[in-house]
């Protein structure tokens, strides 16, 4: 359990670090809201998206895996209407951004 709050505070970071990096992605709240943002997507990832993957083995296997990345940025739009306070500006910047978090959290676990 200790190590998955430490995820959401490397995620968290990873959060805060992305929008800076990105323009089309802004928290107009305090820090705590990109912590808040890593928790609401850690939660749908481990609950939400192993459904949808599931229900979604067709198309996954029709575009060879490449659905996939369509699951990863409606996780990431569903995670910013779910918290206030950050905005994604559309898909493809959430596509981005998904892959700016997923690098950043990356280089953060291998750091700590």
């Amino acid at each position: 359990m200790t190590g998955f709050f430490i995820k959401v505070l490397l995620t968290g970071i990873a959060v805060i670090v992305a929008t800076y990096l990105l323009p089309g992605v802004t928290i107009t709240g305090s820090f705590f809201t990109a912590f808040i943002f890593a928790f609401v997507l850690a939660l749908l990832n481990t609950f939400v998206k192993p459904v949808l993957t599931f229900l979604t083995i067709p198309i996954s296997i029709m575009t060879l895996g490449l659905f996939l990345i369509v699951i990863n940025v409606g996780m990431v739009l569903l995670a910013d209407y779910l918290v206030d306070g950050i905005d994604v500006a559309g898909f493809v910047t959430a596509l981005i951004f998904g892959l700016a978090i997923a690098v950043l959290t990356w280089i953060l676990n291998l750091i700590f």
